[in-house]
């Protein structure tokens, strides 16, 4: 049996956070906790070179146990192209990748996912393209194709990454960031803004696909609400973000960031 760990969207930078003395204080509870495999669904920090940074300390602190973490659309801002993110940049990177996990018929499976628009079917035919790169974060995320043919990549490799554990009789924990299911999307009649940014959240046909493996676990971040676990078919979604505690915007229901993460991980037993 191996403990596993699930958290999300940290935000390192936008909380204001010292990795220098937090990262200590996480490894020393998650030892505390005996956790075997710590995973962290993206959005770390708005740099992905202090991201990795973070996660390869925070994987010496923790050794034996294993870190493992994929790339937000914050983590994608800064220091990495397309071609790197593509790229197997460290053992702690799972994109594309997987861990088989010691003792068990577990496989880890990581992609980052992307989106394609259709969460926001209540405003098809509108540029959504042309408003992202307007108004939303990942207008200045660098990358070679559309939103959809993105998206229609990471389908492709998704179902590569199934069909192999799929071959090897393995379980799978399936982890991504952006949203695979519409229940996890708000429409709103008041808030235009959002209703837009809506395209930019996911896309329903990773949940599909990877309901179509009967997957049993999936991790996803991306939307920092408070979302109890939620089981669809022979599938269970976790999704686990820590989000934003600032003067702007407070999702936290904790005053310190510390007691805020011990409270949003979600831990489960692989056996």
């Amino acid at each position: 049996m191996v403990r596993v760990a699930l958290t999300s969207d940290l935000h390192f930078d936008v909380n204001q956070q010292d990795t220098a003395k937090i990262l200590p204080q996480m490894a020393a509870y998650l030892i505390a906790q005996r956790v075997g495999v710590y995973l962290i669904a993206g959005d770390l920090t708005n740099h992905f070179a202090q991201s990795l940074a973070a996660v390869e300390k925070l994987q010496r602190l923790i050794a034996p146990a294993q870190v493992r973490f994929i790339a937000g659309n914050h983590d994608m801002l800064h220091d990495i192209t397309y071609a790197g993110l593509e790229s197997p940049l460290a053992p702690t990177y799972l994109h594309r990748g997987y861990l088989d996990v010691a003792g068990t018929n577990w496989q880890i499976i990581g992609n980052n996912g992307w989106y394609d628009y259709q969460f926001a079917h209540n405003l098809w035919g509108r540029d959504f393209a042309t408003w992202k790169r307007t108004f939303w974060v990942d207008g200045s995320i660098d990358q070679p194709q559309g939103d959809v043919a993105r998206m229609d990549r990471v389908l492709a490799q998704v179902t590569v990454q199934l069909q192999q554990a799929q071959l090897a009789h393995k379980r799978v924990l399936f982890m991504t960031h952006f949203v695979p299911r519409q229940a996890y999307i708000r429409y709103t009649t008041d808030d235009r803004f959002w209703n837009m940014a809506n395209a930019m959240l996911g896309s329903p046909r990773l949940g599909r696909l990877l309901e179509s493996y009967h997957v049993p676990v999936v991790q996803f971040g991306h939307v920092h609400r408070h979302f109890r676990p939620q089981t669809f078919g022979n599938t269970t979604y976790y999704n686990q973000s820590v989000g934003y505690y600032n003067r702007r915007i407070n999702e936290w229901t904790q005053t310190d960031f510390m007691t805020e993460w011990r409270q949003r991980l979600h831990f489960l037993t692989l056996k």
